[in-house]
C-alpha cells in the first residue's frame, strides 16, 4: 500500500511540476491523474496493490470532503452574500458536465459501432 500511495503522490507531484513549468490552465492533480492514466495504459494493466489502495481511498472518500465542508462553514457569510454566482456556477457546471458526457458517449458509441462494422 505504501508503494501505491507513493506512486499516486508522485504522479500528483509530477502534475504540479508540469503545470508550474508550462503554465497550463489546469490543476496539477488533474495533470497527474492524466500521467497516471497514460502510464497504466502503456503498462496494459493495473497492478493489484494499486487497485487495493485506490479501493481503500474510494471507500473512505467521504472523509476527504470534511475539510471542504469546514471551509464552507467558515466562510458561510461569504456564501450568503455571493449565493447567486455560486448557484449559477454550480448549475452551469452541472449542465456543461452532462452535455460533454453526452457528446463523449455519442462519439464513443459511433466509434465502437464503426469498429464493429470493420471487424465483420
Amino acid at each position: 500500500m505504501l508503494g501505491s500511495l507513493t506512486l499516486l503522490l508522485l504522479c500528483q507531484l509530477a502534475g504540479e511540476i508540469a503545470v508550474r513549468l508550462t503554465g497550463l490552465p489546469l490543476p496539477g492533480p488533474v495533470v497527474g491523474m492524466a500521467l497516471l492514466f497514460l502510464g497504466l495504459a502503456l503498462r496494459g494493466e493495473i497492478p493489484a496493490p494499486l487497485t487495493e489502495t485506490a479501493g481503500a481511498l474510494l471507500r473512505n472518500l467521504s472523509l476527504l470532503f470534511v475539510p471542504a465542508g469546514v471551509g464552507v462553514m467558515t466562510h458561510l457569510a461569504l456564501v450568503e452574500r455571493e449565493w447567486l454566482p455560486i448557484g449559477a456556477a454550480l448549475i452551469g457546471s452541472a449542465l456543461l458536465t452532462v452535455a460533454v458526457t453526452a457528446l463523449v458517449l455519442q462519439g464513443m458509441t459511433r466509434l465502437l459501432h464503426k469498429a464493429g462494422e470493420a471487424e465483420e
